[in-house]
């Protein structure tokens, strides 16, 4: 598993690689720096994979730390309870209706990430998910292939990011091999291969995944793989 999340973090490496240069040949049109933390706030979903990779930033945190954060991923899963009382561990969003999971992500939510410090700054930077580096830029591939045409309003204010031919990435590749690894992680942890399993950030944290017995999860889910 070891091996997995090493070729994970490699491939987080080479996306904080392109926001590093979009940053260097973008002067000011990208506000994002050290202390930001206006998108550390609400719920999205991430991957399995990075859940597993994020509690490992935070098993490596101080006691007191991870008591404090933990306190408020226990609040945040109270919270989540009421609109769904089965969701429990190991806290998998995708034998619940897809269309239904904007219920838990209201779009006005301003609770900060439970992982945000009190300088602003992610207490576990090193291991944070994917869509935590991709946030506040256009997922524009080489080819010209929109993924993603949002933007942080503090960037590019009065300019537009796509037509911005010098922050464009090989997206397509990136994602292909986030799927292949995720592949290869589920058929590991679980003993049979899913394309995607999704749990949200306060969750991720509140999994044990040494102890859980996740062949037996894994036969009863429901979800196509």
């Amino acid at each position: 598993m070891n091996t997995i999340l090493g070729e994970y973090r490699g491939l987080l490496a080479d996306v904080d690689q392109w926001f590093s240069r979009c940053i260097t040949q973008s002067g000011e049109r990208i506000r994002c720096a050290a202390g930001c933390a206006e998108c550390c706030r609400g719920l999205f979903d991430i991957t399995l994979l990075d859940a597993a990779l994020l509690k490992q930033g935070f098993d490596r945190l101080d006691g007191e730390t991870r008591e404090r954060v933990l306190v408020r991923c226990r609040e945040r899963l109270a919270g989540l309870r009421r609109l769904w009382p089965q969701f429990d561990n190991p806290y998998i969003l995708n034998d619940h209706p897809e269309e239904e999971w904007e219920l838990f992500m209201p779009e006005d939510d301003e609770t900060p990430c439970p992982l945000l410090g009190s300088d602003s700054r992610c207490l576990v930077y090193d291991y944070r998910p994917m869509t935590c580096r991709l946030h506040g830029l256009p997922l524009v591939d080489l080819t010209g292939e929109v993924h993603h045409d949002e933007w942080c309003t503090l960037n590019y204010v009065g300019d537009d990011p796509l037509a911005d031919a010098g922050i464009r990435e090989d997206f397509t590749r990136i994602f292909q091999e986030e799927v292949r690894l995720f592949r290869h992680f589920s058929r590991k942890l679980l003993g049979r291969e899913f394309r995607e399993l999704d749990t949200f950030i306060p969750t991720a944290i509140l999994i044990d995944f040494t102890r859980f017995d996740w062949h037996r999860f894994a036969a009863a889910f429901t979800a196509t793989p």
